[in-house]
């Protein structure tokens, strides 16, 4: 292989599970080669790229791209998000180029740490509502549920589940998650591709907005400038809360792999809390890289409410600043539990 006249490398973000693959055109002369043992590698490793040059052309130059960052040849990984990522060689050699890519999944390095909760208090909660979010604003719960000709937007007394504030939504409509950001409620609706932005005072509906490459609506949260949503995989959007545009994304994965069926989501001092769907827990989540960094399993909490037919699974998660806990509940589930998140 001829001497590199000037390597350069950038690397690029999209994110799933993968077995690194290469791709580009049929027959390519060059081939790019990485470190990562069958395409997976550690977020504190050190990703190596390098370049097999089948017909040993005289190469002029490298440019290894993704999403325009420029990186050395021995690359430490700590400063990027997990999950899949596609690397792009542009080769130049002898006036012309050639394109060969490949795939790595970037894993999290440390396994997620367990957490259990205490019961603090239990209020009660309106047994017929398919919860799909709650949020905290201004010690009052605003909840929004599910399920076709029962969606509703609420505002609720927690301490008495009186409903201070109802508005239906229309028919064709499955409501999904909320959150509350410069005294608005933002909601989802499920497979519509279309979520509602009402004053969070009056519930006077403000506009609506469409999905871009999310598919679906399940859960929202916002740390104050951002608003995260899920689409139940393992993407988490980071929405623009001026243009509600998804303007990127985390995927989020463990040490082993993707977690899938992220849902109902509260921001709290810097990391998501997620529901997993059907999973009765909750993982706590880097917003930054999309690591798991903990999980919390609320599976006791289904038994502690009337069980009947409806019943479903816990899906609702809201941090209350007044009183500096937690609150969880679930879909059709008779009560509201304040717990205390505590690690084991």
């Amino acid at each position: 292989m001829a001497a590199f006249k000037h390597l350069t490398i950038i690397i690029l973000s999209s994110i799933l599970i993968s077995c690194g693959s290469n791709s580009g055109k049929k027959n390519a002369d060059f081939k790019i080669i990485t470190n990562a043992e069958k395409g997976d590698i550690a977020i504190d490793g050190t990703l190596k790229l390098s370049i097999q040059n089948k017909k040993n052309h005289t190469i002029d130059s490298i440019v290894y791209t993704l999403d325009g960052k420029v990186l050395a040849a021995e690359t430490p990984l700590l400063n990027f998000k997990l999950g899949k990522q596609s690397i792009i060689a542009k080769v130049f050699y002898n006036n012309e180029q050639q394109t060969a890519s490949t795939n790595i999944t970037i894993l999290n390095d440390e396994t997620p740490k367990i957490f259990t909760y205490r019961i603090i208090n239990e209020y009660p909660h309106d047994i017929t509502s398919y919860t799909q979010g709650i949020e905290f604003f201004n010690d009052t719960l605003y909840e929004s549920t599910g399920q076709y000709k029962e969606s509703k937007l609420r505002k609720i007394n927690y301490h008495t589940g009186e409903v201070l504030k109802n508005i239906n939504l229309a028919n064709e409509y499955f409501g999904e998650g909320l959150t509350i950001l410069n005294n608005k409620v933002y909601q989802l609706t499920w497979q519509k591709g279309t979520g509602f932005v009402y004053d969070v005072n009056t519930f006077d509906k403000l506009s609506s907005f469409k999905y871009g490459n999310s598919k679906e609506g399940w859960g929202l949260c916002n740390n104050g400038t951002v608003i995260f949503k899920s689409d139940g995989t393992e993407k988490i959007w980071l929405l623009n809360p001026e243009t509600l545009i998804e303007e990127e994304f985390i995927q989020v994965y463990t040490n082993k792999g993707k977690i899938v069926g992220i849902n109902e989501m509260e921001y709290l001092d810097g990391k998501i809390y997620a529901n997993r769907y059907q999973k009765d827990g909750v993982a706590i989540i880097n917003p930054k890289n999309g690591a798991v960094i903990g999980v919390v399993d609320f599976s006791p909490l289904k038994k502690r409410v009337t069980q009947h037919d409806g019943l479903d699974v816990l899906n609702g998660i809201a941090y209350n600043p007044t009183t500096k806990t937690m609150f969880v509940t679930g879909k059709r589930w008779d009560k509201l539990f304040e717990v205390e998140i505590i690690e084991k």
